[in-house]
């Protein structure tokens, strides 16, 4: 049985069937715009005729070295005759003519990243013919010279630059701003200019067979799956690679005939706040990419409210319509053509992270969806993008009262971005990758050949555009700070500068740009992190914290970070590393006081005097997190991290000796002596630190060991710490946790020095300290004797970071500066591994360390700690295997409470209902429309 290619708009439930009744199936076989289209023409909405290309045909197609597949020409000759028969119109034919355009539509949204064609079929005879019917000869040249100018940069490659100097000489000629004022004999000229722009360049004429023109196309469109553009936001978005696009070939309608016809977007709710309000915009007398690619000027879709009210209240109809239908927020393109409205897509609509949590709790109030829906429809990135930097008040104010403040565009995705001004895509990713500096693409309208520029970017700017524009959607699809329409801002491309009045700013200069407010500043504006008080947020996270059975836990070293965890919402400390209490500049010299000693009376007053500090640092912490779990990390990098690098004190050595020489009078012979004695006792000590590989060195339990006084002193200042908070009447529960464990005598040993500790401190107070003795399961060793480990432990926390090491044999730097990058790339590992726990190797590691631990101490508690704790990916992994909590950095507490809730909602024997419990929503849409 031959494969089918084609589906018309009204062969939906064909497609349906063919596909299983599996909507998810559907999509990817006719593209998210193809079902969609098919699905509202059979809801009765007015869709223009048409019929989509599937995916598969998109793939024999590259499959098959870019060559149609068998049988596609003639099902594209019979769908052809069907939307002929619809419209009453013939394909080529002059007396009656059939324009139609060539679309892309991917399972997934992928906004401008492929190729679309309109108004294919115009040849001379056809236009001579149209300009009768309509009698408009403006109007039907102006769709000739938009067909030549597209179809030779889609279909043929040629540059949009000679097109785009010809147009703008007729519009300098002419005196106008944009294209639409321009007269009929400059559009006759503009034809014949553009035909010899496509001859010139492609060494033919340009074709004037519609059905040649039709397969090209779509065999252009096909080819766009595989464009640079197209695979830079695949990437960006982890879509897959293999789906392919559909074609919807769609009879064409009008917005451009004349002051009765318009064309535009709307969004059913405002995609940058998500408040339930239709907004978009439109242009008269337009086709749909003057809309959307930010060329011209749009008004707002409050506009046509008011210039057509009876076509605005019937486009708001049906976004009401869809938007029940589809159960989320819309994103529709219409056109009208004499006074008709016909809707020519509907998609769910890109929005900022703000705008899909807020969207996602109002139609749960909307009785719309359900909670765990609407958990599922915001994703645990745009919970990040509520903690990117904002601009400080304070400091934009200053930026104003020193005249620093540039102009106001429109807001279309928050946040504040500061750079360096990169006036291209590729300028832009080039300093990325070459300069240590943030930048901010500055374009007068992005393309979607300028994806891969602004995905590098810190921040976008535009000088023309709308609110429904390209750069407004991407920006908002990656969280992108953006403000565009900021018309006051004048590129000079050439000159590679931009002017804002008599401010002149050159590319590579500073500015700031806050897509929150749309202000635009001249240098830099500090920012903060924001805080969240969102409502819809905390809604949201409060019905994830009903959902998930991972507590989220942090790692916090200071009492600011516990408690932005603790406002965060995190449940206790799970990773405390002390090291990092001992790098404060107050305390490192005692710390090298305590490795420099040659004694131990010196190393142990060493550390008397950090005893104190520790005790604080406890203290604090336990009183930040008000009762809950901390967990103390004992110290575990090796000694030398303490002291000054090698070969720095080498070169120090060198130049002391040569000033010496130098030197002129007694005293500074005798202060250079001095220093020269101190630095090669440093030198001396740090050579005598050396190991081959610190990593697997004399670090960790080794290290508490080895120097016993150490530990105990950190001990001890827990237990000291635990004491202060039960006079102030608190209830501590401190973890005390042994790093890089791989022997179980090494737990027995420290074991007993906790304990001996613990009573000498608190005495007979010591019961009303709830405190735990546990390990870090992060040596390979350790996960496969987890069962002896647990005799002692009474808890385990797995440090991915150096299983992850150890059990790849790989040092993580070394490893990413060397070939883990090219590994990605290659596609010899899928993730790096540090990024995503690696579930066939470390995971099974830990999977049998939870099993053993479990058998051999029921009810022991097990986390994991380290970055794979704020991964979405690692965290369902971690609710599979049962592990009681994750501990993750404070910023990604909000994540892992969102990402621990999918993992439950995401199990195999989990059922999200998709159906509206309220309404059955394909009843009465139709109806209505009528």
């Amino acid at each position: 049985m031959s494969t089918r290619w084609i589906y018309g708009f009204n062969a939906l439930d064909a497609a349906t069937e063919r596909c299983g009744g599996e909507w998810d199936e559907v999509l990817g076989l006719l593209g998210g715009k193809g079902a969609n289209l098919a699905d509202m023409t059979r809801l009765g909405i007015p869709v223009p005729p048409g019929f989509t290309i599937t995916t598969e045909a998109c793939n024999a197609y590259l499959d098959g070295g870019h060559v149609l597949p068998d049988g596609l020409a003639d099902e594209i000759s019979v769908a052809l005759k069907s939307v002929e028969a619809e419209t009453n119109k013939t394909f080529g034919d002059p007396a009656n003519p059939l324009l139609v355009s060539c679309r892309s539509g991917s399972k997934f949204s992928m906004p401008g990243m492929m190729d679309t064609v309109l108004n294919l079929g115009l040849n001379d005879d056809v236009t001579d013919g149209m300009a009768k019917i309509f009698d408009n000869r403006r109007f039907v040249l102006d769709l000739y010279r938009r067909l030549i100018q597209m179809f030779g940069v889609v279909v043929t490659g040629i540059p949009d630059e000679p097109f785009e100097v010809v147009l703008g000489a007729f519009r300098e000629s002419r005196g106008v701003n944009s294209d639409s004022e321009l007269f009929e004999d400059d559009l006759e000229r503009i034809v014949r200019r553009f035909k010899e722009i496509y001859r010139d360049h492609a060494g033919r004429d340009f074709p004037s067979d519609p059905m040649d023109q039709l397969t090209l196309a779509v065999q252009a469109v096909f080819a766009s799956w595989n464009g640079k553009r197209a695979a830079a936001y695949r990437e960006a978005a982890e879509i897959p690679h293999n789906l392919g696009t559909a074609v919807n070939v769609q009879a064409m309608v009008f917005g451009n005939i004349g002051q009765t016809s318009a064309t535009g977007v709307v969004v059913t709710r405002n995609a940058t706040t998500g408040a339930p309000k239709m907004t978009g915009d439109f242009l008269i007398n337009s086709q749909g990419e003057d809309v959307v690619s930010g060329v011209r000027q749009t008004s707002t879709i409050e506009v046509l409210r008011r210039e057509m009210p009876e076509l605005y209240a019937q486009l708001e109809r049906h976004a009401e319509m869809l938007e029940r239908h589809y159960r989320d927020m819309q994103d529709i393109e219409f056109t009208i053509e004499r006074g008709k409205m016909w809707l020519l897509q509907t998609r769910n609509g890109k929005r900022t992270a703000q705008a899909a949590v807020r969207i996602a709790v109002e139609l749960v109030s909307d009785g719309v969806i359900t909670k765990h829906e609407a958990l599922t429809r915001v994703t645990p990135r745009q919970v990040e993008f509520f903690l990117h930097p904002q601009f400080d008040t304070e400091s934009k104010r200053r930026a104003k009262d020193e005249g620093r403040y540039l102009t106001t565009g429109l807001n279309v995705s928050p946040g504040g971005a500061v750079g360096i001004v990169a006036l291209d895509a590729d300028l832009a990713v080039r300093w990325a990758g070459e300069r240590e500096e943030p930048v901010i693409l500055v374009r007068p309208e992005t393309k979607p050949d300028d994806v891969h520029g602004m995905l590098v970017s810190a921040g976008v700017l535009t000088s023309s555009g709308g609110r429904t524009s390209h750069a407004a959607l991407v920006a908002r699809q990656f969280g992108k700070p953006a403000v565009v329409g900021a018309q006051e801002v004048d590129l000079h491309l050439e000159a590679r500068l931009i002017t804002v009045g008599s401010t002149v700013i050159n590319e590579g200069d500073w500015i700031s740009v806050d897509g929150t407010t749309g202000e635009v500043f001249l240098g830099t504006i500090e920012t903060s992190l924001p805080e969240i008080d969102d409502a819809w947020l905390t809604a949201l996270l409060a019905w994830a914290d009903e959902v998930r059975e991972l507590d989220v836990w942090t790692n916090a070293d200071n009492p600011d970070d516990a408690a932005l965890a603790f406002k965060f919402g995190a449940n206790g400390i799970g990773l405390c590393r002390t090291e990092h209490m001992f790098f404060d500049t107050a305390r490192l010299p005692i710390v090298q006081r305590m490795i420099m000693a040659s004694s131990d009376s010196e190393r142990l007053t060493a550390l008397d005097e950090l005893l104190p500090l520790q005790r604080s640092d406890f203290v604090a912490l336990f009183r930040a997190m008000e009762g809950r779990r901390v967990i103390i990390r004992l110290l575990d990098p090796p000694l030398h991290e303490f002291l000054p690098n090698e070969g720095d004190l080498i070169r120090k050595t060198t130049d002391l000796k040569i000033r010496l020489m130098k030197a002129g009078d007694l005293a500074e012979v005798n202060a250079l002596v001095k220093e020269l004695d101190e630095t090669e006792r440093l030198l001396n000590r740090v050579e005598a630190l050396h190991e081959s590989n610190p990593m697997l060195g004399l670090r960790g339990v080794r290290l508490a060991i080895v120097i016993p006084d150490l530990p105990k002193m950190q001990i001890k200042a827990i237990f000291e710490a635990s004491l202060i908070m039960l006079e102030e009447g608190a209830e501590p529960k401190p973890g005390i946790m042994i790093p890089l464990t791989s022997d179980a005598a090494e737990l027995v040993r420290l074991k007993a020095v906790v304990d001996r500790i613990a009573t000498e401190v608190l005495g007979d107070r010591i019961d009303e300290v709830d405190y735990e003795y546990g390990t870090m399961i992060e040596t390979p060793r350790a996960a496969i004797t987890a069962r002896d480990l647990a005799e002692t432990a009474e808890f385990f926390s797995f440090g991915t970071n150096d299983l992850t090491q150890m059990t790849y044999g790989i040092s993580r730097d070394d490893a990413e500066r060397a070939y883990l990058l090219d590994y990605l790339k290659l596609g010899v590992l899928e993730h790096n591994p540090f990024d995503t726990l690696d579930r066939e190797g470390v995971g099974v590691l830990i999977r049998s360390a939870v099993e053993a631990g479990r058998a051999a101490r029921p009810g022991i508690q097990m986390g994991l700690c380290g970055e794979h704790g704020g991964d979405p990916a690692s965290i369902a992994f971690c609710d599979e295997i049962g592990l009681d909590y994750v501990s993750c950095s404070p910023l990604r507490v909000p994540i892992a409470r969102l990402a621990a809730a999918q993992a439950v909602l995401n199990r195999p024997e989990s059922f999200i209902s998709t159906a509206d419990p309220h309404t059955d929503m394909t009843e009465g849409v139709a109806a209505d429309t009528a």
